[in-house]
């Protein structure tokens, strides 16, 4: 029973066995030679998106901490959304040495498609606090609607 590992200390173990995984798998999508710049790799900043029915409204949300939101763009083409910019390093020496380095730097962009209904002659954007928000109203006619099931009366049940 000693040998047990705590629940705490397995999963993050995972989550660093993750982060690690991902550092080695950017280092070698921005090549290996030269000099190790945290800035040639890319990243994806994490989202979430949905359909607010009861609101009748889209919702993309991006995290994006540390990047000016004049260096981002926003694309609707069709019924596809593309989010794109770039989070620069800003540091005042190029000479450390790093203790943890766990926040990715350089270009990202992401692309979905847009769920039926969505108005993209309507879509909005705002930044506050590092999360971007999109939103965009959704057409009554593209949101799910719920269909009664009828009966018959029960003394027709009973007749047949």
């Amino acid at each position: 029973m000693t040998n047990l590992v705590p629940r705490d200390s397995f999963f993050q173990d995972l989550f660093d066995f993750r982060r690690d995984f991902d550092q080695i798998f950017n280092l070698m999508m921005s090549g290996f030679g030269g000099e190790r710049t945290s800035t040639s790799s890319t990243f994806a900043p994490a989202v979430e998106s949905f359909v607010d029915t009861d609101g009748k409204k889209y919702h993309c949300r991006v995290s994006l901490p540390g990047i000016d939101p004049k260096e981002v763009q926003i694309q609707a083409q069709g019924n596809t959304l593309t989010i794109s910019g770039e989070r620069k390093v800003n540091r005042s020496s190029k000479d450390v040495n790093f203790l943890h380095e766990e926040i990715s730097y350089g270009v990202f962009e992401r692309t979905f498609t847009l769920p039926e209904g969505v108005d993209t002659e309507k879509l909005t954007a705002e930044y506050q606090n590092g999360v971007l928000e999109i939103t965009a109203p959704v057409a009554a006619m593209a949101l799910p609607r719920r269909i009664e099931i009828r009966t018959p009366p029960l003394s027709k049940q009973i007749a047949a």
